[in-house]
C-alpha cells in the first residue's frame, strides 16, 4: 500500500501514469524498484506491476520448458518431415510469445544453427525448406555465426535459388542498415559478400547488384541510413583483399585469413619467399627495408688487382612502405601490394573466380562514387587505403571532378610520408597508366581550391617536379601554370633547375606565351636566361625521345655538362640530339632502351665524354667495342649488359684513362 516518501519523488513532481513504464524494467529486478514507488495511486500501480511480473514469470517458465523440449527433440532427428514441422512450430511459438526479450527469437535460431552444423548430409531442398521456415525470425534479428556459414554455403552452391532473393535480401539489408562493427561479427560480413556474389551470378549480373545498391541508398537524394555506406565499403575492401590472399600469404609468414577465422593466431611454420615482410611492418623493420632497398640501387665496390671500382647511381624511384590504416581486423591492402618499385611492377595473376570477385566489388565502389551524398564519406573512407588498381581509376576521377573541398582534399595523403591517390597516379607512380592526365586533373582541382598556396607549390617542387615538367613539356596547360607560379614565387633555388624549367616552358606554344607574360612582370628571369643554359639536367622518368628532342630544341644547352636520362623511355634515336651537346661530360642512360646504334653515334662525336652509365641497357659487344675511340672515358658502368670477357679486356687495353668500371652480372664479372 502507501508508504512514506524518503526519496523525494513527490517533491520533484515525478509521476508514472501507465503500466508501460513498469514494463520497461527487467522483470527480475522490477520488485526492488516497485517498492520504492511513493507516488499518488501507488497502491494500484504496485498491484498492476505485481500482476504483470507474475505473468512474465509464468510465461518464462513455460518458454524455458518448451525450449528444453525442442532441443531434445531436434537433437536426435529421425524424419526430416517431422523436424521441419517442429521447426515451424518453434518459430510460431517464438513469434506469438508474450515475453519481451531478444533471446526469445535468438533461441530458435541457435537451435536450428546447431541442428544444421551436426547434419551436413541434407539435400538442397531440405536446406531451402529450413531457411524458409526460419525466415520470419530473421526480419528483426541477425543470424548467429554458424547460421551465417550455412547461408554462405547456400549462396555459393545455389546462387540462382529464389531463397537468395526472397529470404536473404531483407536479411542483408538489415545487416547493412544496422550493423555497427564487422570486426565483432566477421561472419555477417562474409555472408554479405557471398550474397552480393550470388546476385552477380544471375542472368542480369551487375544490373541486379546495381538495383540492390539503389535500394540501399533509397529514392531520395540523401540516404537515410548512415551505416549503409561504411558497411558496404568494409564489405568491398575485405572482398578485394581476399582476392589477393593467396598471393600475400605466399610472400609472408603471417597466418592466412582462413587460419585467423579458425582461431589460429600462432605464427605459422611457412617461410617467406621474400626477405621483406608485407603485413604490419614494425618501425625497425621499415627502416631496415628502406636501407636494403637503397643498397640495391647502388653499385657496390668491386676491387681487382688492376681496377678499383666505386660508382654510385641515383634513382628517382623511392620505395614506399605504408602503415596499416584503420582498425580493420585484416591487414591494409596497400601494405601488401605496394612495398617497393620492384614489387609494383610485379605481375599478379589471379584465378578466374578471384578475378570475377575483384571485378564485382570494384564495380560496386564505382556505383558508390556516383552518388553525390555518399562521395564525401567514400573519399574519406578510401583515403587511408590507396589501392593501386587500374579498375579504381573511375572512382578517383569522380573524386577529382568533385568541386567540394571535403571530397577532392582526400586525394592527398593522410599524413606526411604516406602516399595517397595524388602520389600513386603521378607519372612514374605505380598506378599511372595514362601519361599523367588524371594527375594533371588532380593538380588542377587542388590549385583551384584553397590549396593554391606557396606551401602546395613547395610540396610539388620537392616531390613531383619531374612529373610536372614532363607534362608541361607535353603541353599540359595546368602544369605550365604550375611551373610559372614556381618561378614567380621563387620556389626553386637552384639555378640549373630554374633554367631547365625555363627551357621546358619555351618548348611549347602555350608555355612560351605564359613565360613571356611572366618575364614582363619579372625582368630578373630574363637576366637569368642570358647567362646561358644549365650545367646539369635530369629528365623525369617516362620521358620519351620526343620529349628530349622538344626540350633540347627549346633553348641553348651549350653549357650542359651532366645529363641524366635514367629510367626514361629513350632509345638509340635520341643519340642524334645528344651529339649536339658540345660540353657534355657525364651521361647516365641507366635502365633505358639505348642500344648499339646510338652507342656508335656517340663514340664518333662525344669524344670528350668522361662518365658513361649503361647499366641495364640492351647494348652488346658490337656497340661497346665502339667505345674504344672515347679516350677521355674515366668511368664506365656496364652492369647487367651483354658484355663479354674479350670485349672487356679489349676496352681496358684501349682506354688508358679508365679508372672506374662496373662489370657485375656480365660474362666479364
Amino acid at each position: 500500500g502507501q508508504c512514506e516518501d524518503p526519496t523525494g519523488y513527490m517533491e520533484n513532481s515525478v509521476s508514472y501514469s501507465a503500466i508501460e513504464d513498469v514494463q520497461l524494467l527487467s522483470w527480475e529486478n522490477a520488485p526492488k524498484y516497485c517498492l520504492q514507488l511513493t507516488i499518488p495511486g501507488g497502491t494500484v500501480l504496485l498491484q498492476a506491476a505485481n500482476s504483470y511480473l507474475r505473468d512474465q514469470w509464468f510465461h518464462s517458465l513455460q518458454w524455458k520448458k518448451k525450449i528444453y523440449k525442442y532441443k531434445k527433440v531436434l537433437s536426435n532427428p529421425s524424419r526430416w518431415e517431422v523436424v521441419l514441422k517442429e521447426i515451424r512450430t518453434l518459430v510460431d511459438m517464438a513469434l506469438t510469445s508474450p515475453l519481451q526479450d531478444d533471446s526469445i527469437n535468438q533461441a530458435p535460431l541457435e537451435i536450428v544453427s546447431k541442428l544444421l552444423s551436426e547434419n551436413t548430409n541434407l539435400t538442397t531442398q531440405e536446406h531451402e525448406n529450413i531457411i524458409v521456415a526460419i525466415a520470419p525470425l530473421l526480419e528483426n534479428n541477425h543470424p548467429p555465426p554458424d547460421l551465417c556459414e550455412f547461408f554462405c554455403k547456400h549462396c555459393r552452391e545455389r546462387p540462382r535459388s529464389m531463397v537468395v532473393i526472397e529470404v536473404f535480401t531483407p536479411v542483408v539489408q538489415r545487416i547493412l542498415k544496422h550493423n555497427m562493427d564487422f570486426g565483432k561479427c566477421p561472419r555477417l560480413r562474409l555472408f554479405t559478400q557471398e550474397y552480393i556474389l550470388a546476385l552477380n551470378e544471375l542472368n542480369a549480373g551487375m544490373e541486379v547488384v546495381k538495383k540492390f545498391i539503389q535500394s540501399m541508398h533509397g529514392p531520395t537524394g540523401h540516404c537515410p541510413h548512415p551505416r549503409v555506406l561504411p558497411n558496404l565499403v568494409a564489405v568491398c575492401l575485405a572482398a578485394i583483399y581476399s582476392c589477393y590472399e593467396e598471393f600475400i600469404n605466399s610472400r609472408d609468414n603471417s597466418p592466412s585469413l582462413k587460419e585467423i577465422r579458425n582461431g589460429c593466431q600462432q605464427p605459422c611454420d611457412r617461410k617467406p619467399t621474400l626477405p621483406l615482410r608485407l603485413l604490419h611492418p614494425s618501425p625497425d623493420l621499415v627502416s631496415q627495408e628502406a636501407t636494403l632497398a637503397e643498397a640495391r640501387l647502388k653499385s657496390v665496390v668491386v676491387a681487382s688487382s688492376e681496377i678499383h671500382v666505386e660508382v654510385e647511381h641515383t634513382s628517382t624511384a623511392k620505395p614506399a612502405l605504408t602503415a596499416s590504416a584503420g582498425n580493420d581486423s585484416e591487414p591494409n591492402l596497400i601494405d601488401c601490394l605496394m612495398v617497393s618499385p620492384a614489387c609494383s611492377t610485379m605481375s599478379i595473376e589471379l584465378g578466374p573466380q578471384a578475378d570475377r570477385t575483384l571485378g564485382c566489388y570494384v564495380e560496386i565502389l564505382k556505383l558508390l562514387s556516383d552518388y553525390d551524398d555518399w562521395r564525401p564519406s567514400l573519399a574519406s573512407l578510401l583515403q587511408p587505403i590507396p589501392f593501386p588498381k587500374e579498375e579504381l581509376k573511375y572512382v578517383i576521377q569522380r573524386f577529382a571532378e568533385d568541386p567540394r573541398q571535403e571530397v577532392h582534399s582526400c586525394l592527398l595523403s593522410v599524413r606526411a610520408g604516406k602516399d595517397g591517390w595524388f602520389q600513386l597516379y603521378s607519372p612514374g607512380g605505380v598506378a599511372c597508366d595514362d601519361d599523367g592526365e588524371l594527375f594533371a586533373s588532380m593538380v588542377h582541382i587542388l590549385m583551384g581550391s584553397c590549396y593554391k598556396t606557396k606551401k602546395f607549390l613547395l610540396s610539388l617542387a620537392e616531390n613531383k617536379l619531374g612529373p610536372c615538367m614532363l607534362l608541361a613539356l607535353r603541353g599540359n596547360q595546368t602544369m605550365v601554370e604550375i611551373l610559372c607560379l614556381m618561378l614567380e614565387y621563387n620556389i626553386i633555388d637552384n639555378n640549373d633547375t630554374q633554367l631547365q624549367i625555363i627551357s621546358t616552358l619555351e618548348s611549347t606554344g602555350v608555355g612560351k606565351r605564359m613565360y613571356e607574360q611572366l618575364c614582363d612582370r619579372q625582368r630578373e628571369l630574363k637576366e637569368l636566361q642570358r647567362k646561358g643554359g644549365p650545367t646539369r639536367l635530369t629528365l623525369p622518368s617516362k620521358s620519351t625521345d620526343a620529349d628530349l628532342a622538344r626540350l633540347l630544341s627549346s633553348g641553348s644547352f651549350g653549357n650542359l655538362e651532366n645529363l641524366s636520362l635514367a629510367f626514361t623511355n629513350v632509345t638509340s634515336a635520341c643519340a642524334e640530339h645528344l651529339i649536339k651537346l658540345p660540353s657534355l661530360k657525364q651521361l647516365n642512360l641507366w635502365s633505358t632502351q639505348f642500344g648499339d646504334a646510338g652507342l656508335r653515334l656517340l663514340s664518333e662525336h662525344l669524344t670528350m665524354l668522361q662518365v658513361l652509365n649503361l647499366c641495364e641497357t640492351p647494348v652488346t659487344d658490337a656497340g661497346l667495342l665502339a667505345l674504344s675511340s672515347m679516350k677521355s672515358l674515366c668511368s664506365l658502368n656496364m652492369n647487367s649488359t651483354k658484355l663479354s670477357a674479350d670485349t672487356y679486356e679489349d676496352l681496358k687495353a684501349k682506354l688508358p684513362n679508365l679508372k672506374e668500371v662496373d662489370v657485375r652480372y656480365t660474362e666479364a664479372w
